[in-house]
């Protein structure tokens, strides 16, 4: 497969490691803010390649993860209350648990929850369900959130009256902001994640550098490009740089993709919002404009405030998973009641979440059983 082998050479990745580890001549913690990130550290074993003075750990990368447990209340209690609705959404929110019930536990008491693989999805079931209300739970990173303001846009122009969204969509740089500002974790560098950057442009990051000194590199997903990411990461910080760089140039620019910037801000405006395990964020969230107010649920349904409180999840640590304060074998329900087939929090629940990396992949050496091409 041209443009991906070549990123999963097994000796480029083993000269690449013993350059981290001959330059690496501090104590430094570097953080990755994506799932998808968090998923290739783990299956291609780089965390367990890295010297002892380098630790790498995972931040708010998974979309459905940091959906607060607030919001997942409002859309179950909302599929709960509107049976005569269509809702659609993506898979991995089905099985989130709210403080009562979840939207799969919804679907099996009767509501009609549809899962999509694309938000133009839910025009198609929209306009084959005219006297039906069609509602989109949109979640996600800076990633999907321009395909979401595309469908509003294209359903303004049908003229739909009976499709609508409640968008969870959250925002990457203000959550990186509110980590490094709390305090309450030292990060000496950041991973950022190319499809996201591929968006929003690299200069995203920029307060990283100019406000609080720390470097940042945008890498890909491929295991070589996480590596080569790392490797680069190190060096600014050995060397006392803090720059923004760009591993990921064959897809990532300074200053992003226009349209999709472009077609996110006719829809959307930046609005404060929940993160599980953090709070709440300013400007961190999306909310519908005026202009699209007719397709924004909130204004159109009583969404309810879904109160709950942060133990809710008894004795679950994705929020503290989340702010990289502990690692998935740290909480206690890891691996004992807490398993994929039946998770018990969302950090377990979504294929980007954490602790569903390190279930699935931490146990082994990848480098050594093949992983690698």
């Amino acid at each position: 497969m041209k443009y991906i082998d070549e990123f999963r050479k097994k000796e480029p990745a083993r000269a690449l490691f013993k350059e981290i580890e001959a330059i690496s001549k501090k104590e430094a913690t570097i953080m990755e803010i994506c799932g998808t990130h968090t998923h290739s550290i783990s299956k291609y074993g780089i965390r367990g390649n890295m010297p002892k003075n380098l630790k790498l750990i995972s931040g708010p990368g998974c979309p459905v993860c940091v959906t607060s447990q607030s919001d997942i209340n409002r859309i179950v209690e909302f599929s709960r209350r509107e049976k005569a609705a269509i809702i659609a959404t993506f898979g991995d929110m089905l099985m989130v648990p709210g403080s009562f019930s979840s939207l799969e536990k919804e679907r099996a008491r009767g509501a009609d929850i549809r899962v999509v693989y694309s938000a133009l999805d839910t025009i198609t079931i929209a306009k084959e369900n005219p006297r039906k209300e069609v509602v989109f739970y949109a979640v996600g990173f800076e990633t999907t959130a321009p395909t979401v303001a595309a469908t509003v846009v294209a359903a303004k122009k049908m003229n739909l009256k009976n499709f609508s969204i409640v968008s969870l969509h959250k925002l990457t740089p203000p959550a990186m902001r509110a980590l490094v500002a709390s305090g309450n974790i030292n990060i000496d560098g950041f991973i950022a994640p190319g499809h996201v950057t591929s968006i929003i442009g690299a200069k995203s990051y920029s307060f990283l550098s100019n406000e609080y000194n720390l470097p940042c590199v945008v890498a890909g997903f491929e295991p070589l490009d996480c590596i080569y990411g790392i490797y680069m990461l190190v060096r600014q910080i050995n060397e006392g740089r803090h720059d923004i760089e760009i591993e990921y140039k064959r897809v990532v620019t300074w200053e992003g993709n226009k349209k999709a910037q472009a077609v996110v801000n006719e829809v959307f405006e930046a609005a404060d919002a929940g993160w599980r395990g953090i709070g709440n964020i300013p400007g961190s969230g999306l909310r519908v404009r005026e202009g699209f107010s007719d397709f924004d649920c909130e204004k159109r349904f009583d969404m309810g405030k879904g109160e709950s409180a942060e133990d809710d999840l008894k004795g679950c640590a994705c929020g503290m998973v989340l702010k990289g304060l502990v690692a998935p074998p740290d909480c206690v329900l890891f691996r004992t009641v807490c398993r994929p087939e039946s998770p018990k929090g969302p950090c377990m629940v979504s294929s980007e979440g954490t602790c569903a990396a390190y279930y699935k992949y931490e146990a082994g050496d990848f480098l050594r059983s093949g992983a690698y091409e």
